[in-house]
């Protein structure tokens, strides 16, 4: 949540979503760890050709007031990228892709920065997801190692 980390994350995942092919409306995912990377990202996109609408998914629907799951500028029949900041499981994610799907959107992929390495990505895959990340947690510890 460093300005100098948004300002590196943003342009850095804003490519890696062009680079994929993806045609994608709005980005988000679920709170807490995509929200930072998700307006980032949308912050990045501002001037470009097509910007895109961040978004977050609530953990669960809030007891009072729209009782959505889905926050922000999420319209029915968007093309979305789910963003994640790490990859274990993949729980996070498949949580936030059911929450889009039900409220009316199309999943393009899921793009994260860290994928651990654990699992996840292939439960991501096996669920029919194509996942972009930005490092591997192997890379991450080589290059410590290096350092």
């Amino acid at each position: 949540m460093s300005p100098d980390g948004l300002a590196l994350i943003g342009p850095l995942a804003l490519a890696a979503l062009q680079q994929s092919g993806w045609q994608v409306d709005a980005i988000g995912g679920l709170t807490l760890g995509a929200d930072p990377i998700s307006y980032a990202i949308a912050y990045a996109s501002a001037s470009s050709e097509g910007p895109l609408r961040a978004f977050t998914v609530r953990k669960e629907a809030k007891a009072h007031g729209t009782g959505r799951l889905i926050e922000g500028p999420f319209r029915e029949g968007d093309r979305v990228a789910v963003v994640e900041d790490v990859i274990t499981t993949g729980g996070s994610a498949l949580r936030a892709v059911e929450a889009i799907r039900a409220a009316g959107g199309s999943v393009s992929g899921v793009l994260a920065l860290v994928d651990r390495e654990e699992g996840g990505r292939a439960a991501l895959e096996d669920a029919g997801l194509s996942v972009v990340v930005l490092a591997r947690a192997s890379e991450i510890v080589g290059r410590l190692r290096d350092a």
